[in-house]
């Protein structure tokens, strides 16, 4: 029978050859690396059959898909070992995740990290050991029989749908309910850790019983997995909780609430910088300014569709419209978006074709209800600012407005230098608005970008239920990617507000409506450059930019006097004025990674110099005050 591969090459195969057998007709090679498979599409092992006229495609260690596999035959690993160290204990589930893997045990000990090396020791066994990952189908019957004392897994059985296929795998004596693929047998694990314990709740809902799970990652080379340790090491240095509460950015309080975080001055004054600089850019660029409040009544979001499909997300409250004798309640809701503000505003007066396009920019507070497990500092908070704008455009503007974000985009993750790629989300299975407007949205989309010489990637289906959208990712300083910048198309809103402006022939016309943020989330573009710079933020953001060192008491005026002249042209300037060795004001000064140092003795002051001291250089020598104080100047936000 034939097959065909990745290329389009079509193979010539025996009838009921596996994946396996398919690897070992291209080459011996291919036959030794290959840990899985891909029939029309979909994960297999090796030992699966292939059907004529299937796409097949080897997976290897270097495929995309591999790690994942790799991870998740790890975590039965890890399950096998637990039940032969704690006999009893019960399994839930075992996914592989971003980094690794975790498995969610229900147990009568608990598991502390002070167990990892007897559960390492007794997986690296098993390991050895190299059995096959072996995978059964069975009837419903059958597995209630073999998880019959596995109440996790017996409730499971349960939960699935009729007729659905109930596979299990088989490793040595240790059996799982998995849907699988494996890899083809335990040795191929080359090195593995277990990294942390923490609590879960059964299928994740806290009124059901709560399990242990313990986390790990996996690697197909012992190399691999101590270049993950090192860069764990290095991102705990770079973490911006730790950095921002050393830096005196923001902290967070339980009395306030989970997820808001609360400015201190150092990061109040960043925001502002940030906010400023980037405001100044969008003026330049044509944008007006809006201020939209933080509370609308619910019929503002039963009209944007965010009380049907967004209510869970949100926060609503009651308002006495009346008075004490005669109440009259109304529903407000705290708004989790600026979108509906700047459509109203929109609205607000009659447009003509000739005004387009229209662009609506706003620095807009907003709320979400992030469950308390998923808020992480600023990545990821219940309460933040989105620099966020709406352009509200003819069809013939659309694909130039979203080359000028673009562009606006690149100018941003320039100046911070971040490298970054774009994708391009598309339609999905559940959308409003025709198939002409989602061909010329994507088609706009993939215009502009290539317009601009982004590089791309296209995420089919995952598109919002209303428009197409491009997601910019930045890479930082050691390899993590991070969402940032978003563009998206919106047919629902225009359509929901009834928006409109006047044509050349006088009609009526429904403009094109982007929605775009270029931090995306300050609060959490704040972080991610935390972290990148190991909040080492660039000179002219820096919450202050400069330490003034006195060597003596004596020389505390002449400190103070260069302090006015660094304020005079807007720099952000400290004395240190207590009476502390050199080397401790120093040392704090690096400690809060200011960007410059000047020590002031006799020798300066009587030559009207500064002695310059650079947080990455260290001592630069001397300089005079009038030359130290235009570098600083040349620093200022134009």
């Amino acid at each position: 029978m034939n097959i065909v591969l990745p290329d389009g090459t079509v193979k010539e195969v025996q009838e009921g050859a596996t994946v396996a057998d398919v690897a070992a007709s291209i080459g011996a090679g291919l036959a030794k690396a290959a840990i899985a498979g891909k029939i029309n599409g979909d994960l297999v092992d090796l030992n699966t059959q292939v059907a004529a006229d299937a796409k097949v495609e080897i997976i290897t260690a270097k495929s995309p898909e591999a790690l994942g596999i790799l991870r998740h035959s790890c975590a039965h690993i890890m399950a096998e070992a637990v039940q032969e160290l704690y006999p009893g204990a019960q399994i839930a589930f075992g996914p592989e995740t971003a980094d690794g893997f975790f498995y969610d045990f229900g147990l009568s000990d608990s598991i502390s990290s002070d167990d990892f090396q007897k559960i390492e020791a007794k997986m690296a066994e098993i390991i050895a050991a190299d059995e096959p990952f072996v995978r059964e189908v069975v009837s419903r019957e059958q597995a209630k029989e073999i998880f019959a004392n596995q109440k996790f897994k017996a409730e499971h059985i349960d939960d699935l749908p009729e007729g659905e296929e109930i596979s299990i795998y088989r490793h040595g004596s240790f059996v799982d309910l998995c849907s699988g693929p494996h890899i083809p047998s335990a040795g191929v694990i080359g090195a593995f850790k277990l990294m942390k314990v923490a609590g879960a709740y059964w299928k994740g809902d806290a009124n059901n019983e709560q399990l242990q799970r313990v986390y790990g990652t996996a690697f197909f080379k012992k190399k691999e997995l101590a270049e993950y340790l090192t860069n764990l090491e290095e991102a705990e240095k770079r973490d911006h909780r730790k950095l921002g509460r050393e830096l005196g950015i923001y902290m967070m309080d339980d009395m306030a609430g989970v997820g808001l975080p609360m400015y201190l001055p150092a990061g109040a004054r960043v925001i502002r910088l940030l906010q400023e600089w980037l405001r100044r850019e969008l003026y330049r660029r044509g944008y007006d300014e809006v201020i939209t409040p933080h509370i609308y009544k619910a019929d503002v979001w039963k009209t944007s569709g965010h009380y049907g499909y967004y209510h869970d997300n949100m926060y609503f409250f009651q308002i006495n419209e009346g008075d004490e004798e005669e109440p009259r309640y109304s529903e407000y809701g705290v708004k989790p978006m600026n979108c509906p503000g700047h459509v109203m505003l929109y609205k607000n007066a009659i447009h003509s074709y000739r005004e387009m396009p229209i662009r609506f920019f706003e620095f807009g507070t907003v709320y979400r209800h992030e469950l308390s497990g998923a808020v992480h500092g600023l990545m990821r908070a219940r309460g933040f600012t989105q620099d966020d704008a709406h352009v509200f455009c003819r069809e013939d503007q659309v694909v130039d407005e979203v080359c000028a974000i673009l562009d606006l985009a690149d100018n941003i993750m320039g100046e911070f230098g971040f490298e970054y790629t774009a994708e391009i989300s598309t339609r999905p299975e559940k959308s409003i608005g025709t198939d002409d407007m989602w061909e010329k949205a994507e088609s706009f989309l993939r215009q502009a970008i290539e317009r601009r010489g982004i590089p791309y990637e296209i995420n089919p289906g995952d598109g919002a239920f209303y428009g197409p959208k491009i997601d910019i990712k930045v890479k930082d300083a050691i390899g993590r990617w991070w969402q940032c910048s978003t563009v998206q198309v919106d047919f629902n809103l225009p359509e929901r507000f009834d928006i409109s402006y006047r044509t050349a022939d006088n009609s009526e016309e429904r403009p094109w409506m982007l929605h775009r943020a270029l931090f995306g989330s300050i609060e959490r573009f704040l972080g991610i450059l935390i972290e990148h710079t190991t909040g080492n933020l660039p000179l002219w953001l820096a919450p202050t930019q400069v330490v003034i060192i006195p060597i003596a008491d004596r020389h505390l005026d002449a400190a103070n006097e260069i302090a006015r002249k660094l304020q005079q042209v807007e720099g952000r300037v400290s004395v240190y004025q207590q009476n502390e060795p050199m080397r401790v004001k120093i040392a704090k000064a690096q400690a809060q990674k200011v960007p410059f140092m000047l020590v002031i003795g006799d020798k300066e002051v009587e030559e009207n110099t500064v002695s310059v001291r650079t947080r990455e250089e260290g001592d630069k020598g001397s300089m005079s005050v009038d030359e130290f104080v235009s570098i600083i100047e040349g620093a200022r936000i134009l």
